[in-house]
């Protein structure tokens, strides 16, 4: 259980933060910029969610909780650890990435194939998709580039890869099952 009774702890006014394992590093190092993100992500599904009902409500709020834990998994380094640590971390799993799939699955089963690239846009939860989108996009690659440097998690990478397409097939869905898609047409003003 977290309990945060005081909000600014001082500890961070020279530019350095702790990670899920109390190490501290720079605010702009790469683990710091992957998991940032991942929590613009997960404000950009807020955002979202103003505009979902039913059952995309209910899914973005899942969706929502797991980049919280994918945020969690990515502050802390140091995966040979886990097994000593005095807590066990939260790690993201492939069930989560399944669950994702699952879903894209259903999704686009209602969809007309794609004949043409989508533009951004329709309705506003769709706009709002696509945010989520392309935000969680530069999470991956960011934990792309730090799983390069060792350490992550492979579902943590695989999740953020299968979020991103996820919210593209949702807002298709969210467009009355892509009726109202914006298609991108090559040239179109020339």
């Amino acid at each position: 259980m977290v309990v945060l009774n005081k909000i600014y702890t001082r500890t961070g006014d020279k530019g350095d933060t702790a990670l899920g394992n109390g190490n501290r590093v720079a605010k702009d190092d790469l683990r710091v910029e992957a998991y940032g993100t991942v929590d613009e992500t997960n404000a950009s599904v807020g955002m979202a969610r103003l505009h979902a009902t039913g059952q995309m409500d209910v899914a973005l709020m899942r969706i929502s909780n797991d980049l919280f834990d994918l945020g969690a998994d990515l502050c802390r380094p140091d995966l040979d650890g886990d097994a000593q640590a005095e807590y066990p971390p939260l790690r993201m799993v492939d069930a989560q990435v399944e669950r994702l799939e699952s879903e894209i699955d259903a999704m686009n089963a209602a969809l007309q194939p794609l004949r043409s690239f989508v533009l951004p846009g329709g309705s506003a939860l769709a706009a709002h998709l696509h945010l989520c989108r392309t935000v969680s996009r530069r999470a991956e690659r960011l934990a792309v580039a730090l799983a390069r440097q060792g350490d992550v998690n492979p579902a943590a990478v695989k999740s953020l890869n299968r979020v991103s397409d996820w919210f593209f097939v949702a807002s298709r869905a969210a467009n009355d099952n892509a009726a109202g898609d914006v298609l991108w047409v090559p040239g179109a003003n020339r």
